[in-house]
């Protein structure tokens, strides 16, 4: 059975040759670089000219885009986008009875909340209706990867189209996700944060011992017995030997300093994220030439907080500074990407990217944060980020500049196919 996302995604597909000539419009490279009146050019997915004066190819599809401006398609640098709707809320599953593995748990030798094997490219799903709300919203391009677990799994980079599910992969795996907060209800190990960066230490140290068992049995196996397979151990061997980024949450100043610590620890390629207080501590950020990934989901009052309690100063500075953390970032050099966290309409995210630009972040900078900044931390920039030749053609078509409140997108190319934005949708 087709579900109406899949049908929406397919009816808005434009019926065409595959070849393509953007003209007329004022083009943002991405690189910097910006043509005021270019023609591009896409044939069979991906962009085979750009320029002021370009040829338009015979039997090229022409879009007259006078008076409109092309950008890179952004890129939410993580998400769970295309792997369906989230879980239950933890609140919710507090109240039931733990699961088996959980109620289990009563050590590091259980592996609880390890789901490092896990893959998000075999779990896609084009009946996320998220795909077609955030493509509309000019996001070409996503780093998906499952929520839950202290090891959530192995993050995926998709782009957001596609007839079947492995039409989307671009590749995979980009990184390994990790998060802080204790699985479950409590009742079984790791209770607590301090576990937590305990139990997460000794999984990344029993990877390394794993690894060079099997690099020392495969080198000379006969007489020795063969190390044990350890399926969660394998992922997070592979995260070290191979270099994928590994994804370390941390928002506030003090947690970005521990984590900085703890990752100097795990012989990993470390990739900090949510980093609200970053403008806090973007000098170690800096020193410590780390590439972090920054929520656009800014703190705000709990909308079921009494609005007579007075909060703590701190916690009123967050939220009023979190918005300038991208341009402090920018100011100190910082590599980063940005992230939409579990934002529900791309227009409020839009929203909190306007937050960040009146803030202090340029144009250019957050220009950069959406496409090649993003593609770089994850490796991808020979194929992704920026309008060049040879690149997959990820574009959209604006009304104006998209960073002004009022601008509409227009047409959506991902993979070389063109979406056209219906009016009205999200």
């Amino acid at each position: 059975m087709v579900s109406w996302a899949v049908l929406a995604t397919l009816a808005a597909m434009t019926d065409g040759p595959g070849s393509y000539a953007v003209t007329g419009a004022r083009i943002l490279i991405g690189t910097g670089e910006v043509i005021e009146n270019g023609v591009l050019v896409v044939d069979d997915g991906l962009i085979v000219g750009v320029g002021e004066r370009l040829e338009v190819p015979e039997g090229a599809w022409v879009i007259d885009a006078a008076g409109k401006t092309v950008y890179p398609g952004f890129i939410d640098a993580l998400s769970s986008v295309g792997l369906g709707r989230k879980p239950e809320a933890p609140e919710a599953a507090e109240a039931k009875e733990p699961r088996k593995e959980e109620a289990l748990a009563r050590g590091p030798e259980d592996r609880p909340g390890t789901y490092s094997y896990k893959a998000a490219a075999d779990e896609l799903s084009l009946s996320d209706d998220r795909v077609v709300k955030w493509r509309n919203a000019g996001f070409t391009s996503a780093v998906t990867v499952p929520e839950q677990g202290i090891f959530s799994g192995q993050a995926t980079f998709i782009n957001l189209a596609g007839e079947r599910e492995r039409e989307m992969v671009v590749r995979t795996p980009v990184g390994l996700r990790v998060n802080l907060a204790p699985p479950g209800t409590g009742r079984s190990f790791p209770g607590s944060l301090m576990g937590v960066v305990a139990y997460v230490k000794q999984a990344f140290a029993d990877a390394a011992h794993y690894r060079e068992s099997w690099s020392a049995y495969d080198a000379a196996p006969l007489g020795k017995p063969r190390p044990t397979y350890d399926r969660t151990l394998e992922a997070l061997a592979r995260a070290q030997s191979d270099g994928w980024p590994v994804l370390l949450p941390a928002h506030e100043a003090h947690e970005i300093e521990r984590v900085l610590g703890l990752a100097s620890e795990l012989g990993v390629k470390p990739v900090l994220y949510g980093i609200h207080e970053g403008y806090a501590a973007a000098e170690e950020l800096s020193a410590a030439r780390i590439p972090v990934l920054v929520s656009l989901k800014w703190p705000d009052r709990d909308k079921d907080a009494d609005p007579d309690a007075e909060e703590p100063l701190r916690v009123l500075e967050l939220r009023d500074r979190a918005p300038s953390t991208p341009g402090v970032l920018e100011k100190a050099g910082v590599r980063f990407g940005l992230y939409t966290d579990g934002v529900e309409k791309p227009d409020e995210a839009t929203a909190n990217l306007r937050k960040a630009v009146a803030a202090g972040l340029s144009r250019e900078g957050a220009l950069r944060a959406l496409t090649l900044d993003a593609a770089s931390i994850f490796g991808l920039e020979d194929r992704l980020g920026s309008l060049e030749p040879g690149k997959i053609a990820n574009f959209f078509v604006a009304s104006g500049d998209v960073f002004d409140e009022g601008t509409k997108i227009e047409t959506v190319f991902v993979d070389g196919k063109k979406f056209e934005v219906r009016g009205g949708e999200e």
